[in-house]
C-alpha cells in the first residue's frame, strides 16, 4: 500500500527529498521517499569484496557471483574503518523514513538507480507483558516482520538480491521456496523488471501460491520437498539462463536479512537483548545478524555484548539442533521432514557451518518443538495478547516456553522472539456459529455459550 505524508521528507543532510513523477506534479510526496530518487552521494557503499566464508578466499565485489569455487557461501565484505568514518548514530537518527534502506552504508547496493523497493517500513518491536507474566519472566518482545511487503521478512533479503540483480544486468530469476520468499522475488522481481521463476512443494500453503503467481512470477508445484525444488532450479541454469536465488547461494539475500540485526539494535538504543529465539531453516537471517552484530561494533555502534542466539526448529525436521547437540559442524540431512511450520522445513542447509558457528560463539542453543506445541503457542499467544503469530513465530514461542522450564533461559532475561511473517496467512481453525436472524434470539444462551 502507498502512504502519503504531509510533512516534506528531508535527507540526512537537511535537504527535501524529491518525490517522483506525476506525484510530485501533483504535489503529493510518496512515503516513505523513493530511494531511487537519492542523490548519488547519499548512497555511499564501502563494499570492499567477497569473501568465501569457508576458505577465506577473497572475490571482487562488482562481478556476478554465486558460490565460492570451493561451493560454499560468499560474504559481503566492507571497509569499516571509511564507514565508522562516514556514518554515526545520530546521522542514522535522522533518517527518519525508508526502512531498512536506511543502512545504506552498510549495504552493497552502489547507485541509487538500481534500488528496488515497494516502501519498506522499520518493524515494530511488541512487548509481550501478558505473555511474560503468564511465564513470570521479566520481559518478552516480538519482532514482527509481518509488517514488511510481501508480509514477511523474506522481503529484506529478496530486497538486496533483486537490486543487485538489477545492478548486474540480469533479466530472469530462480529459486525454491516454502512460499513466503517466492512471493518476495516474485514482487521484487515484478518491481525491477525481471521475470522470476518459482518452484514450491506441492503442499505449499495456498495463498502463497497464489500471491507468487499473482506477483507475476510462473510458478511450479512439486512432488518434493524444498531441496529437490533446488536440485532442479540448479539444473535448469544452464538450459533456462536463469540466476539462481537460492538461500545462500547468491552473496545479498544475507545483507537484506542482516538489517534485522542493525534495526534491532538501533530500536533497542544501541543495548542488544540477552538471547534472541530466530525461526531457523536455511538460517540466512540468524546468520545474518551475527555478522551485523559484528560489523556493527567494528564501527563503534554497540560494544563486546552479544546476545544468545537459539536457532529453532521443529521436532520433524531438525538438523540443525541434531548437529549442535552432537557437536558436529555440519548437519546431516533430515529424512521424511515434516511441520506445520513450512518456513524451517528445510532437510539441510547449505549454510548449516554458519548457522553452528554463530549459536556456538554466540553460546546459545538450538532446540526443536513438536507441531502440537506450535499450535498451542500460536493459540495462547492470539488469546493473551491478541497477537496472531505466524507458525515459525510460534515455535520461537514454544522455544521460550520450554527454555524458562528448562532453565536454558532465565526469568529475568530480555527475549527477543521473530515473527518471520503475518498470521494471515496462514490456515487458521474454522470459527463461528450459525444464528437464524428470523427467529428470537435467545440471548440468554448465547451468553451462557449454548
Amino acid at each position: 500500500m502507498q502512504r502519503v505524508s504531509k510533512k516534506t521528507p528531508t535527507t540526512a543532510s537537511g535537504s527535501r527529498t524529491p518525490a517522483a513523477g506525476g506525484a510530485a506534479r501533483a504535489g503529493i510526496l510518496l512515503f516513505p521517499p523513493d530511494p531511487a530518487q537519492w542523490p548519488m552521494h547519499e548512497i555511499s557503499t564501502f563494499a570492499s569484496h567477497l569473501e568465501c566464508s569457508a576458505t577465506g578466499a577473497h572475490y571482487p565485489a562488482d562481478r556476478l557471483h554465486g558460490l565460492s569455487d570451493a561451493g560454499k557461501p560468499l560474504l559481503v565484505r566492507y571497509d569499516l574503518e571509511a564507514l565508522r568514518r562516514a556514518v554515526s548514530k545520530d546521522e542514522l537518527a535522522r533518517r527518519a523514513e525508508g526502512g531498512f534502506w536506511r543502512y545504506r552504508e552498510f549495504l552493497p547496493v552502489r547507485d541509487s538507480a538500481h534500488v528496488v523497493s515497494l516502501g519498506e517500513v522499520a518493524t515494530p518491536l511488541v512487548e509481550a507483558a501478558a505473555a511474560a507474566r503468564l511465564h513470570d519472566a521479566r520481559a518478552l518482545i516480538i519482532k514482527d516482520e509481518g509488517r514488511l511487503p510481501t508480509g514477511s521478512f523474506k522481503a529484506r533479503g529478496l530486497a538486496l538480491a533483486v537490486s543487485m540483480a538489477k545492478a548486474f544486468g540480469i533479466t530472469r530469476m530462480a529459486m525454491p521456496t516454502n512460499g513466503n520468499a517466492g512471493a518476495a522475488l516474485a514482487a521484487y522481481a515484478t518491481r525491477a523488471g525481471i521475470e522470476s521463476w518459482v518452484f514450491c512443494p506441492e503442499d505449499t500453503p495456498e495463498v502463497n501460491v497464489r500471491e507468487i503467481a499473482f506477483q507475476g512470477a510462473r510458478v511450479f508445484l512439486i512432488n518434493g520437498l524444498i531441496n529437490d525444488c533446488g536440485r532442479l532450479v540448479a539444473e535448469g541454469k544452464a538450459a533456462m539462463g536463469w540466476f539462481d536465488a537460492s538461500t545462500l547461494k547468491e552473496p545479498y539475500r544475507i545483507e537484506g536479512k542482516k538489517t534485522m540485526g542493525i534495526e534491532l539494535a538501533e530500536q533497542l538504543g544501541w543495548r542488544l537483548p540477552d538471547v534472541i529465539f530466530y525461526p531457523t531453516g536455511g538460517g540466512t537471517g540468524l546468520i545474518g545478524m551475527w555478522k551485523a552484530f559484528a560489523e556493527l561494533a567494528a564501527v563503534g555502534f554497540i560494544g563486546s555484548e552479544r546476545p544468545r542466539m537459539v536457532a529453532v526448529q521443529a521436532t520433524g525436521c531438525a538438523p540443525i539442533v541434531k548437529a549442535w547437540q552432537e557437536g558436529r559442524e555440519h548437519a546431516e540431512p533430515w529424512k521424511d521432514a515434516h511441520t506445520i511450520a513450512s518456513g524451517i522445513r528445510v532437510p539441510g542447509a547449505i549454510g548449516d557451518f554458519l548457522i553452528l558457528r554463530a549459536v556456538r560463539e554466540s553460546g546459545g542453543f538450538a532446540i526443536a518443538v513438536d507441531d502440537e506445541t506450535i499450535s498451542d503457542a500460536q493459540a495462547e499467544m492470539a488469546r493473551v495478547e491478541g497477537f496472531l503469530l505466524c507458525p515459525e513465530g510460534a515455535a520461537t514461542y514454544a522455544a521460550w516456553r520450554a527454555a524458562l522450564a528448562s532453565g536454558l533461559v532465565r526469568r529475568d532475561e530480555r527475549a527477543v522472539l521473530f515473527n518471520c511473517a503475518s498470521g494471515l496467512k496462514y490456515p487458521m481453525p474454522p470459527a463461528g456459529r450459525p444464528v437464524d436472524c428470523r427467529r428470537p434470539l435467545d440471548y440468554g444462551a448465547l451468553a451462557a455459550g449454548r
